[in-house]
């Protein structure tokens, strides 16, 4: 890009156009002789001089100009002039050819304007208008003529009359004449352009070509010529004949498409000065040749192969070739020759099929026969030698073991036995073997045939195994599906045998018949069942390794080793009773004794403590260690109103471990087990009177002697003994009876009164009150039965229990209200329920009864439970009475 400042604007070229802005102020001239106009003839050539003008310079310039005289733009716009240098500061518009100035088609004047810039920055801009001239031009011809001669052809013997027309045209539209050169040709232009024959030509004896030069001229005498070739076509009269002589011609197989076969020729009598214009074809059905129309060259196009049908059978090929000198059906003539097929050896020996595969049995026999190649082997080559073949080249890893005997025969013989066990064998079981096969004549066409001779293995040898007997050691614990040990056997045989494992007698224990198992493959022995050395100290089995037809056995001794998977099992290992608030601290709690054993520790090996539930830490157990026999012991009291104590029911989860006897190193690596115990222990507040606003009734505590529904026969043999000591009883008593009323008849007396009165020992006065309230006993608690299993209800109230129906749901707690009251000594009230006396106990026995029937008095509320009296034993006043958990045992 080029920017030149012009004054207060610029000029500046973009794409090679240069814009010149709007001159301001005053201009210099600078260009001599312009504006003007000139003329210029269309069809000018580029070069011509249109115009010549001058550049002044100015002073300050000193005569020297920054831009050149330049054509910045044209109206209309245009490439056809441009401005050269004719000197110092001479300057010519001149023409430039592209495009050419044309009168008719462009427009008629042109107005340039010149711009020019001196080195002081004065500028100047001035127009030169060029107008075009008319021009008269020579006519132009169209179509062919217009660029080539034009050939014409015309028939022998064709009648005169129109043959050709001429077109041209005269730019300025004028009218145009037609006339041909030289006037001795038999032909005539009319001034239309239409060409004519004069006559009939004949082709044999007038020229066989004429050229006419047609030439058109317009008003003004201008002219174009062109020229048009007019031949003329001979006529067909008569028949080609064939000049070609040979008959019977001879090809082997298998040439390539385009092998020329023969070179058949003929003439046409028409055509006895020049060569004929004949045509040739085959006329009979055939895929292996064609000739060509134009030469009457006949070559291959089909495969041509001996070997195969039809040609295998018939390898002679008849062709009929025809001649014609139009192709159309013009004047023709036919001719039959033969074409014999050659075989060559062109196939190799084939073998079906090409791969051979033999099985035979290691230490075979030496010599004999394995295989014939040559009934699986031929050569489809129709003559010989073409189609006979050898066998040789027998090659491949092994091979010295074999031979083609006799040589080039085919008939592959073992030469020496084979013994895979043999150290000197290779131990391969499959040899590969390769023989060429190979045609006798020229290329010598082969081909390798390969055979694999596989040796199958014979089962010569027994297995064995590695060891005779086996002994495992394994630890009781040891988890099931364990690998404890493995079995190996093998066998002399190559290739080795598979062998496989089973175990065929033993492993098994009184709850499993199999307790080992045994990986066919590897040998691998796993445990199927838990060992315990308590049980069983050694497992004796017999393992078996087969190789399919051979077997072997083996003894297996598996030890188990003792370790310590036993838990301390305790009873009774759950307990539920109920101790008085103000038990005394060291007391043995209701008589609580656990007592422990394990299968696989020393008695001395228990330790006890309480994991869970000892709030206040009230409990312990005494011995702590030592001994499998342990007792509950209150360890402090209870303190419910210093507020210290708020639980009235302790639920004790008891821990009894083994590992007292182990030393703080032993048990971080020995096992330590642990057995549980589960106590339910709830405190009874001291009692106290609460007038009762509800009929009254007693309440009964029902004893019962539960048992193991599988121990029918405990109460069956108790109550038989009963009845037998009591009938056993009676009978004594009534022979004592009749003894003393035999022996010592009773002395009469006078009144009722003891003859003696001996002094009346005085007893304590024991008064035993029981206030009752009807009570509606809602049982909301449950526990299991350690003896039987079976689930009961009890009341967290007042203890009462029965058996838990399947179908009836936990029952919600309801208040109830017992005020026992129990005088000793003259009206002084004790925290321990006393036991009746037996004069009492049989004053009272009655009403019990009387009240453990069902009341159908307003005294009793729907949903009330029966309960019964129960019979009371005398027992020493110092003695407690038991609670109802304790009276329920299990």
């Amino acid at each position: 890009m080029v920017c030149v400042v012009l004054g207060c604007g610029a000029a500046v070229w973009r794409s090679g156009e240069l814009s010149v802005p709007a001159l301001s102020g005053r201009r210099t001239p600078l260009l001599r002789g312009l504006p003007t106009t000139r003329t210029v003839e269309e069809n000018a050539p580029a070069g011509v001089s249109i115009y010549t003008f001058n550049v002044t310079g100015s002073p300050l310039s000193s005569g020297v100009v920054a831009i050149h005289p330049t054509i910045v733009n044209s109206n209309p716009l245009t490439e056809a002039f441009a401005i050269v240098s004719a000197g110092d500061l001479v300057y010519r518009v001149v023409t430039t050819g592209n495009p050419v100035l044309d009168y008719e088609t462009m427009p008629k004047s042109f107005d340039l304007q010149i711009f020019v810039e001196d080195t002081a920055g004065r500028t100047d801009l001035n127009t030169l208008t060029v107008q075009v001239a008319d021009k008269n031009e020579r006519p132009v011809f169209w179509g062919n003529m217009a660029i080539q001669t034009v050939r014409i052809y015309v028939l022998e013997g064709t009648p005169p009359g129109l043959i050709y027309r001429v077109n041209a045209t005269d730019p300025e539209n004028g009218e145009l004449k037609y006339s041909p050169l030289p006037e001795s040709v038999p032909f005539r232009v009319l001034e239309n352009g239409d060409i004519f024959s004069k006559r009939k030509i004949d082709y044999e004896k007038d020229p066989h070509c004429y050229f006419l030069n047609v030439t058109v001229t317009d008003l003004e005498g201008l002219n174009s010529t062109k020229t048009v070739n007019i031949n003329i076509i001979n006529i067909d009269d008569e028949s080609p004949y064939f000049t070609t002589k040979q008959r019977i011609y001879r090809i082997p197989e298998e040439q390539s498409p385009g092998t020329v076969v023969a070179n058949i020729t003929a003439k046409d009598p028409d055509d006895e000065d020049s060569p004929s214009r004949l045509f040739y074809s085959i006329q009979s059905s055939d895929t292996y040749f064609s000739i060509n129309p134009s030469t009457g060259v006949l070559q291959v196009t089909g495969r041509m192969d001996r070997d195969v049908l039809p040609l295998q059978l018939h390898p002679n090929v008849s062709v009929i070739v025809r001649v014609e000198d139009s192709p159309r059906g013009g004047h023709s003539s036919e001719m039959e020759i033969t074409v014999i097929i050659g075989d060559i050896n062109d196939n190799p020996p084939e073998c079906n099929p090409s791969t051979f595969r033999k099985e035979i049995n290691e230490n075979t026999t030496a010599g004999i026969v394995l295989l014939d190649l040559r009934n699986s082997c031929k050569d489809i080559d129709v003559d010989p030698p073409n189609n006979l073949f050898s066998f040789t080249g027998l090659s491949g890893f092994g091979s010295n073991n074999f031979a083609l005997e006799p040589a080039e025969s085919g008939r592959l013989v073992m030469t020496e036995s084979i013994d895979l066990e043999n150290p000197s064998n290779p131990g391969v079981e499959v040899y590969s073997l390769a023989v060429r096969v190979q045609d006798i004549a020229f290329p010598n066409y082969s081909n390798t045939i390969y055979i694999y001779i596989r040796i199958k293995p014979v089962n010569e040898f027994f297995p064995v195994f590695s060891s005779l007997s086996y002994e495992f050691n394994v630890p009781e614990i040891t988890k099931v599906g364990s690998s404890i040990g493995k079995v190996t056997a093998s066998d002399a045989d190559w290739p080795p045998s598979v062998i496989t494992y089973s175990i065929i007698a033993g492993g098994g224990t009184k709850d499993y018949t199999n307790a080992f198992w045994i990986n066919p493959i590897n040998g691998d022995v796993k445990i199927l069942a838990r060992l315990d050395y308590e049980t069983t100290q050694k497992h004796f089995f017999t393992v078996q390794a087969s190789d399919q037809e051979k077997t072997a056995t083996a003894s297996v001794t598996v030890s188990v080793l003792e370790v310590n998977d036993e838990e301390p099992v305790c009873s009774p290992n759950f307990y539920s009773f109920q101790i008085p608030v103000s038990l005394a601290v060291g007391t043995n709690v209701n008589g609580f004794r656990i007592q422990c054993q394990d299968r696989d520790s020393d008695p001395r090996s228990f330790r006890y403590f309480i994991e869970e539930g000892n709030t206040n830490n009230h409990f312990t157990f005494s011995p702590v260690a030592g001994s499998n026999t342990s007792r509950l012991i209150l360890a402090s009291p209870f303190d419910y109103e210093g507020g210290l104590d708020t639980k009235w029911i302790y639920r004790l989860l008891v821990y009894i471990t083994d590992d007292n006897l182990l030393s703080a190193k032993n048990k971080a690596t020995h096992p330590v087990k642990t057995g549980t115990v589960t106590l339910s222990i709830r405190v009874i507040p001291n009692p106290t009177t609460v007038t009762t606003t509800t009929p009254s009734f007693t309440v009964v505590t029902k004893r019962e002697n539960l048992y193991l529904d599988s121990a029918w026969y405990v109460p069956f043999v108790t109550t038989l003994g009963g009845l037998l000591l009591l009938g056993l009883l009676g009978h004594l008593g009534a022979l004592l009876a009749r003894w003393l009323s035999a022996r010592c008849p009773p002395a009469p007396r006078a009144d009722g009164t003891p003859l003696i009165n001996a002094p009346e020992k005085k007893k304590p006065k024991k008064e035993v009150a029981l206030e009752m309230i009807k009570l509606n006993t809602v049982f909301d608690g449950e526990a299991r039965d350690p003896v039987t299993g079976k689930m009961y209800e009890f009341n967290t109230q007042s203890g009462a229990r029965r058996w838990k129906k399947s179908n009836e749901p936990l029952q919600p707690t309801a208040a109830m209200q017992v005020t026992p009251s129990v005088t000793v000594n003259g009206g002084q009230e004790s925290n321990s329920a006393e036991v009746p006396s037996k004069k009492e106990t049989k004053e009272k026995r009655k009403e019990p009864r009387e009240a453990a029937k069902p009341s159908t008095g307003p005294s009793q509320a729907p949903g009330q439970d029966r309960v019964e009296v129960p019979k009371w034993k005398e027992e020493p006043e110092d003695r407690e009475l038991p609670s109802t958990a304790q009276q329920h045992r299990h």
